[in-house]
């Protein structure tokens, strides 16, 4: 493996002018964070059945050191404060798991047992909380899961806390915002393994750990690897002002989609006092596109329901926690925390808007913003997992699209013919190279990155230009206050030297794929129908799904997989296959061998059976290996 470079002294020089512009002497951060301490896990990692680590408490123990030249100081104090890892107790009932995985959980003490918010992303770090939770209050039963939102963090380790037995007897509720799961398998699935491999990226989870790689995503520190899991929700939440009575406990709930999650809810604890604002309000500035993927977010409508949280709960209120990070106690506290991260938002929708009606284009408004000293001055509003640059970029996409409006851009060559052209244009790779390494050295290593991607996009077995080019992504990584801009830095400079880290996690388990709607399992299939290659074909099966009492057609045609409901006794099919749902999941999507369904008698087939196999010959499979740094 090859060694990282140290920090040049421009990136020096920089992290050492950070640590002096910022307000390092306040430490009410550290006094939060630490407020409440509990007891850790007797051993920091987490494994699985098969005894293999899925998450380790004491890998990022190096934080608590001195920052080194290799780090942002920002970055390093909130990698810092988020690496803190045990049971807390938030208030009276409340207690919070933090620092088992990328998300906090929270246990509420009820009558007969505890609610659990947000289980985690797998089903061993959330196991693992709860008995570190038992371990200190008690053998209580789970009495509700609630899941704040759509994001696989926040659902993914619920059969660490119950099981779908206990669900379906009644004896835990599952209580989510309404569309939760068609949000969360559809980004699970439909874009799940281009998302995946960018998330390898993001979140840095095959760095090494340490002051010259991964110290932290911003948000959390990493993502856990053990096994995501779904039981899906008994109550759906749909309305502002909702209330409902769980274990003896009063819940109130604010509806908030469109702002972190298209489907996601913030709700109030009267008997306690505690606002839980869900991930609407953490310790960072958030994504509006996350670098992984994801739809837009909507700036201007989180700002409308952090104000509306204020005007609802904040004066009732005396502690509010999250679903990441730590708690803000008091009321003039937390109302202050809410309306800050309400301004930053709307401040950044707002002035992108002002500046783009003047003719600015996204990249143009995203170098010169600058936020108002407020807010630059208030820790909680640093971009250690969104940013003002891609954050501005994302608002101007919301709106404006991918195009500036340069008819120079409306057609611009694909990236590797573009690249060809550029190195031509630039005198060749020698030259290129040449240039790029002064500016390497000159400090500017956002145009030798922009040089260098050039050359290895025409050339890509140029080794020198792939050497210098990781030199260079890691200069900027060392620079960077975003967590997930380190990572993505550094992973890309891995990876060049290194080979391809693939996608460390999976997104879509078992556990989701299976909540797919018979809708939604057809249209994940259609995503993969090679249309070229399907041109010419028409092929129309009938799917009889035996336990749903439904006929589903599909119809192939012009490369193009429609589908939909049909009476029984339609005609038209070449062939009808009859099976339930689990098996259709698992021919369809599972992998599993159709002609042994047929052989078993798990699938009747009325027609000419080939046809199934011409159908699946038309599939491509997706690849959570695709280059990303390379051509």
């Amino acid at each position: 493996m090859a060694t990282p470079r140290e920090a040049t002294p421009t990136i020096s020089q920089a992290n050492a002018q950070g640590s002096s512009a910022l307000p390092f002497d306040d430490t009410r951060d550290f006094t939060a964070a630490d407020r409440g301490f509990v007891a850790a896990l007797d051993s920091p990692v987490i494994t699985n059945r098969a005894g293999a680590g899925v998450w380790d408490c004491a890998e990022f123990d190096f934080l608590t050191e001195t920052c080194p030249p290799t780090a942002n100081p920002s970055l390093w104090r909130q990698s810092g404060l988020v690496a803190k890892h045990g049971l807390y107790r938030v208030a009276d009932q409340i207690y919070q798991i933090r620092g088992l995985d990328l998300s906090n959980m929270t246990i509420i003490e009820g009558d007969a047992g505890v609610i659990v918010i947000d289980p985690l992303i797998s089903q061993e770090t959330a196991s693992a909380g709860l008995a570190l939770y038992r371990a200190q209050r008690g053998d209580r039963p789970v009495t509700a899961v609630i899941y704040t939102h759509s994001h696989i963090d926040h659902f993914g380790g619920v059969k660490g806390v119950t099981t779908q037995e206990a669900v379906d007897a009644g004896e835990c509720a599952i209580i989510a915002p309404a569309g939760m799961v068609e949000h969360a398998v559809a980004e699970n699935v439909y874009a799940g393994t281009a998302m995946g491999r960018r998330a390898a990226y993001m979140y840095g989870a095959a760095l090494p750990r340490g002051p010259q790689g991964a110290i932290g995503a911003g948000l959390g520190q990493s993502t856990s690897t053990g096994t995501p899991t779904l039981i899906l929700p008994t109550i759906d939440i749909s309305e502002t002002g909702h209330t409902e009575v769980v274990d003896g406990v009063t819940i109130e709930f604010q509806m908030t989609p469109g702002t972190e999650a298209p489907a996601e809810m913030n709700f109030y604890f009267p008997q306690m006092r505690a606002l839980c604002m869900a991930e609407n309000a953490t310790h960072t500035m958030h994504n509006l596109l996350t670098l992984r993927g994801a739809l837009v977010r909507d700036p201007h409508v989180w700002s409308k329901y952090l104000t509306e949280a204020i005007t609802r709960f904040a004066s009732r209120s005396d502690v509010l926690f999250a679903s990441h990070h730590w708690p803000t106690w008091g009321t003039d506290e937390l109302t202050e925390f809410l309306a800050q991260q309400r301004d930053l938002y709307g401040y950044l929708h707002d002035q992108t808007l002002r500046a783009l009606n003047q003719g600015q284009t996204g990249l143009e408004i995203a170098e010169n913003i600058q936020l108002p000293p407020a807010l630059e001055n208030a820790w909680h509003t640093h971009g250690y997992y969104g940013s003002v640059s891609h954050n501005v970029k994302a608002i101007y996409q919301r709106y404006m699209g991918w195009f500036d409006g340069n008819p120079a851009h409306l057609w611009e060559h694909p990236p590797v013919e573009s690249a060809k052209r550029h190195v031509e244009y630039m005198g060749g790779a020698d030259s290129v190279i040449s240039k790029a390494r002064k500016s390497f050295d000159d400090g500017d290593f956002r145009f030798a990155a922009t040089a260098l991607n050039y050359v290895i996009f025409a050339e890509p077995d140029n080794a020198e230009a792939k050497a210098l080019q990781a030199d260079t992504l890691e200069q900027l990584g060392y620079g960077s206050e975003n967590g997930t801009w380190r990572n993505f830095f550094l992973t890309g400079a891995y990876e060049l030297r290194n080979g391809s880290v693939g996608t460390p996690t999976t997104a879509a388990a078992p556990d989701i794929v299976g909540a797919l709607s018979v809708e939604q399992l057809f249209d994940a299939v259609a995503l993969r129908v090679n249309g070229p290659a399907a041109w010419d074909a028409r092929i129309t099966l009938d799917w009889r799904i035996t336990d749903e009492d439904i006929v589903h057609r599909t119809e192939l045609r012009n490369g193009v997989l429609v589908h939909h409901d049909v009476d029984a006794d339609t005609p038209g099919a070449d062939v009808t296959l009859s099976l339930d749902r689990l098996t259709l999941l698992g021919i369809v999507l599972g992998g599993a061998d159709p002609a042994k369904a047929v052989a078993d008698g798990a699938v009747d087939v009325d027609g000419d059976g080939s046809t199934f196999a011409e159908l699946a010959g038309y599939l491509d499979s997706p690849d959570p290996d695709f280059a990303i740094v390379t051509p």
